[in-house]
């Protein structure tokens, strides 16, 4: 699946953007939004289930390093270029920050799913530091995004804010141990068990998505559908991987609706050539820089340098969140209706699609053809010498 992102994403714009097939196509903004947190959902639960508690419990502070620091940095270095490039004010130059700042877990996590089941970088842990650290990295954009979001349009005070984003880390967590804790006691023994799990599994997280949306403390979903997938998968065991297989196929559902809705939210009519040329400039500065953070901060975690090279290109993608709360502000600025600020939403969506055009192809191909190359393989002790396939050389 490394090029279907690009694929879907178009077909989106195709759909969106072709005279005739535009009036056909009616796409309900609210539906739209739906789907797009279903599908976000279904990724975090994916992400809670992908984690190893063993690897985590080693790589703690690489872990929080590689979650924290270059998200931190690029959404600074993405508001300061952005506010001096494109003339968005500095909260604004912020919320487009954290839009661009979160890596994509639909691109890194089936990726490193996949790396695992090869045996690639495991000793060193190295695909669930990624699935720990991406569902991090993903939380604390969405908790700053929020959190900007309530300071450009809020009435409340700035203190206010970020406290409710403090609120949403520790309500979100909090949820998620309850919520783990009764998926893990509940389905008892019986004969549907597999499939009992992953509904109330996916149930929940959808629920919690959307609950939290409805009181307004986005973040705390996220991080609830984290822990709960978690921690139900530590009571589990060894159950574990049938849920994780189910719930990778309603995946294969929904991110075809994910990536074609994104690609429809964009017109091209409206974008403007100087908007497009200077965001491209934006994303590509952040980038650099978050490359660069990336290789500093996988120091001092017993990785070689080609594996510290693989860390920092697998830190690149995005797509999921410019997916689902890149139009965010938009559609908040069009419930206002204010002129400038309707402009600075719609570019904050233009500068995310951007952003997913040209890291989520590249950076899926990156890791696709570097994993091989960079990671050593754990071999399982089963497998004699003489079976190497053509694909391990």
């Amino acid at each position: 699946g490394d090029h279907t992102l690009s694929c879907m994403l178009l077909a989106g714009l195709l759909l969106r953007n072709v005279p005739y097939v535009t009036d056909a196509i009616f796409i309900d903004t609210h539906w739209s939004a739906a789907l797009r947190n279903i599908a976000l959902s279904i990724i975090l639960t994916r992400a809670g289930l992908g984690l190893n508690p063993e690897a985590l419990n080693r790589l703690k502070a690489v872990c929080v390093r590689v979650a924290v620091g270059p998200c931190v940095v690029e959404a600074c270095s993405a508001a300061v270029v952005s506010h001096f490039l494109l003339g968005l004010p500095w909260v604004w130059g912020f919320i487009l920050g954290f839009v661009l700042a979160a890596v994509s877990p639909a691109v890194v996590f089936p990726s490193m799913l996949l790396l695992q089941r090869e045996g690639y970088g495991v000793e060193k842990g190295i695909p669930t530091l990624l699935l720990a650290a991406g569902s991090f990295d993903v939380i604390l954009a969405i908790t700053g995004f929020s959190t900007c979001l309530g300071i450009a349009f809020s009435t409340g005070s700035t203190w206010m804010n970020i406290l409710k984003g403090l609120l949403e880390v520790v309500g979100g967590i909090v949820a998620g141990m309850i919520l783990g804790m009764f998926l893990y006691c509940f389905p008892s023994n019986d004969q549907d068990l597999v499939l009992r799990r992953t509904l109330m599994l996916l149930g929940l997280s959808t629920f919690s998505v959307f609950f939290s949306h409805v009181i307004g403390f986005a973040g705390a979903g996220s991080l609830c559908i984290l822990v709960l997938a978690f921690l139900a998968a530590l009571g589990w065991k060894t159950e574990k991987a049938p849920v994780a297989e189910m719930v990778g196929r309603s995946w294969d559902v929904f991110q075809p609706l994910l990536f074609g809705l994104i690609g429809a939210e964009i017109t091209i009519k409206e974008l403007s050539p100087s908007t497009v040329g200077l965001g491209m400039a934006c994303i590509l500065i952040g980038l650099v820089i978050r490359l660069l953070v990336t290789f500093l901060l996988v120091n001092y975690g017993g990785f070689n340098l080609k594996e510290k090279l693989f860390l920092s290109v697998a830190w690149l993608p995005k797509a999921t969140v410019q997916a689902a709360i890149g139009s965010k502000a938009l559609d908040m600025a069009r419930k206002e209706g204010d002129e400038a600020l309707i402009k600075f939403g719609s570019d904050v969506l233009t500068l995310a699609v951007l952003a997913i055009l040209t890291t989520a192809p590249v950076g899926a191909l990156g890791i696709g053809l570097a994993g091989p190359r960079l990671l050593a393989r754990q071999v399982k002790a089963e497998e004699t010498e003489g079976e190497a396939t053509p694909s391990d050389l």
